[in-house]
């Protein structure tokens, strides 16, 4: 026996030698946008669609799962492609965003999202809503989709310039407002439901497809309002102060009438059921903290919620037969994460997204009935199981005794000892690091560093305490958060504290930043990609952008970072910009020209203060790309950027 396992031993060692020897899969293999970006079962479950991308290429293809072979497809090149779903059998709805510039401002751009149907009888492709005149075309929510009369019927949300007309002086212009539209996919012409407020903020669409409830904010007041359909008009049926955190519209209750509403109720985000008539509302609803709804695909009643309870993705059913049938299907596939993407109406064909932690991320579907799975494809196709590194959930605490959570990567085959290091930073700040495969860590990895995750203070998804702990720490603790996770590895000698870079994207990249200039010492070089650099400015280019609605956005942001107004001195103290003279260390800076969520003349105004101080500094302009790195090649020159500045400034060997 012990000269078979010395034998195994031996053979796995050869192994390891000879993925070694192989050298690690080409970035692209990680970089380049995933091979199947979505996936969506038709009602019948019969009809399969898919999103393909090749390159710079993405192409939208529907199968026979029947007949087993392709049925139709469509190539739409370089759009980006935000959403797919069906509405009816015969009709696949394609979401695409794209740019625009705005008012001659190089830097005021605005990503548009539009509807297009995808008519599977003519084979023709119709964009939706460009009938409908004082509109911009585009939908600011996700469509409802609706079965009237046994036809599919769209119910979408657009921004709307009809209604009421100001007089200001010799001008005389229309205020912009939500409305809802109807869309008959038969013609594909559109009609106006509701367009009853400029302060409206989203609707709820019943079953019967007629608006069931619509939330309005006012933000120079701060009051929030919740009103239900009440015969021919509407009725408020909540009204409440919010100057920050307002609830949420939701969707349908558990009945298929009433109005699911998330709320804060002391330090957690609870799922609420406001009557039909707006008469009562609900103690929270069983099930996580902050979860999503799961929706029935027929009546659109609440059936379920999914969150995350600390690293497991948690599905909660109210109903016991759904709640079994989850836990058979997790059953099936242990040891894996496991995500429901879309299902058939009947609930019987799910497709599902698997992740190993051994071969990556994929799509799979079960067909309940037959008891069977079917595989249909990986993300990251050119990828192999050696090019995949294992990831550890940690637990440590800061300096101030926080409790924090994250992940390390480790390279595969190397010793966990005194590894180089790459601090990784998710954006938000209020959004969460999650365990699985990461393909910019797992790219960084395959390089020879350890990555390391941390969700810091003020990230979202962990609990509201964690999230209220960021408040006011802009700069502060959520930066030491992350030189604390560095000292707790070196303290455990897995890494290597004179050989650190960090690295970033959004509030990532400004942490990059802040590493350069504000808690020093820590790391060798710094990779921001898209981050934040002039704080007040920032501020006040999201107010200019929002009109009324830019009040919420400068709380918002004041609260995180500590400030009375985007005037106050304090911000100086916490802009990178403004503390160029502080850089010790090479930076990197990369952005796209399309951003609309951090402007590109932040890290304009980054480079020419670095510039200005005699810094060292490099910087990549993406053109075309937004801030999501939504285009293959442009995403690919970012992380091959990254890597090669972090091989020049912080060698892995």
């Amino acid at each position: 026996m012990q000269r078979i396992v010395a034998c195994l031993a031996g053979i796995a060692a050869l192994a390891l030698a000879a993925a070694a020897l192989a050298g690690p899969a080409p970035l692209s293999a990680y970089g380049e946008l995933p091979a199947i970006e979505q996936l969506a079962i038709s009602p019948n479950g019969q009809l399969l669609a898919l999103e393909m991308v090749k390159g710079a290429d993405r192409t939208v293809i529907v199968q026979d799962l029947v007949a087993k072979k392709i049925l139709t497809g469509v190539n739409v090149g370089q759009s980006k492609l935000r959403g797919l779903l069906w509405a009816g059998n015969n009709h696949v709805l394609l979401e695409f965003s794209s740019t625009t510039k705005v008012a001659l401002v190089p830097s005021n751009v605005s990503e548009y999202f539009t509807l297009t149907d995808f008519n599977l009888t003519n084979h023709k492709l119709t964009p939706l809503l460009g009938d409908v005149n004082l509109s911009m075309n585009a939908i600011a929510a996700a469509p409802a989709i609706r079965m009237i009369g046994g036809k599919p019927t769209i119910l979408a949300t657009s921004l709307y310039l009809g209604g009421e007309v100001q007089d200001e002086g010799d001008v005389w212009f229309y205020r912009n407002r939500l409305a809802l539209f109807r869309i008959d996919l038969e013609t594909d012409r559109s009609r106006l439901v509701s367009e009853d407020s400029t302060d409206t903020v989203g609707f709820v669409v019943g079953a019967d497809g007629q608006p069931a409830a619509e939330a309005t904010y006012e933000p120079l007041v701060k009051r929030w309002e919740l009103k239900v359909r009440s015969g021919g008009g509407w009725r408020v049926a909540q009204s409440l102060d919010a100057p920050i955190d307002t609830p949420d519209l939701m969707g349908l209750g558990r009945d298929g009438r009433s109005i699911l509403i998330a709320n804060l109720q002391g330090d957690r985000k609870v799922l609420q059921e406001v009557s039909a008539d707006g008469a009562t509302v609900s103690d929270p609803l069983p099930g996580p903290a902050g979860g999503a709804p799961i929706d029935d695909p027929v009546t659109h009643r609440l059936i379920g919620t999914v969150a995350y309870e600390g690293d497991d993705l948690t599905y909660f059913f109210y109903d016991r037969p759904e709640e079994l049938q989850w836990l058979g299907i997790l059953a099936a596939f242990p040891g894996q994460r496991v995500s429901i993407v879309s299902t058939s109406d009947d609930r019987r064909k799910l497709v599902l997204r698997i992740e190993s932690p051994t071969d990556g991320p994929g799509f799979a579907l079960v067909d309940l009935a037959n008891r069977s799975s079917q595989w249909l494809g990986s993300d990251y196709p050119a990828l192999t199981s050696a090019d995949i590194s294992e990831v550890q959930s940690i637990s440590f605490r800061a300096a101030d005794g926080t409790r924090l959570t994250g992940y390390l990567t480790l390279p595969r085959g190397r010793d966990p000892k005194n590894l180089p290091l790459v601090v990784f930073p998710h954006g938000g700040p209020a959004a969460r690091d999650a365990p699985g495969f990461d393909w910019w860590a797992q790219a960084m990895a395959s390089r020879g560093y350890a990555v390391l995750q941390v969700n810091y203070r003020g990230s979202e998804g962990l609990g509201r305490k964690l999230l209220t702990a960021g408040y006011g720490e802009f700069g502060r603790k959520m930066q030491t958060d992350l030189s604390d996770g560095v000292r707790y590895l070196a303290g455990l000698g897995s890494i290597d504290p004179k050989r650190v870079c960090i690295v970033g994207g959004s509030y990532g990249g400004y942490a990059a930043l802040a590493g350069a200039t504000i808690d020093t010492g820590v790391y060798r070089c710094a990779v921001d990609i898209a981050g934040l650099s002039e704080l007040g400015k920032f501020i006040a280019w999201g107010v200019s952008r929002n009109g009324d609605g830019g009040a919420l956005a400068e709380r918002y942001w004041l609260r995180f970072m500590g400030a009375k107004d985007p005037n106050d001195p304090v911000l100086r103290a916490i802009s990178p910009a403004d503390l160029a003279d502080k850089v010790t260390i090479p930076i990197l800076i990369i952005h796209g020209k399309d951003d609309t969520v951090v402007p590109f003349e932040q890290s304009q105004m980054m480079a020419d203060a670095l510039a200005k101080a005699g810094k060292p500094y490099q910087m990549v302009i993406l053109n075309h790309e937004d801030h999501w790195l939504s285009q293959s090649d442009t995403r690919l020159q970012m992380l091959q950027a990254t890597i090669d500045f972090l091989e020049k400034n912080n060698p892995p060997d």
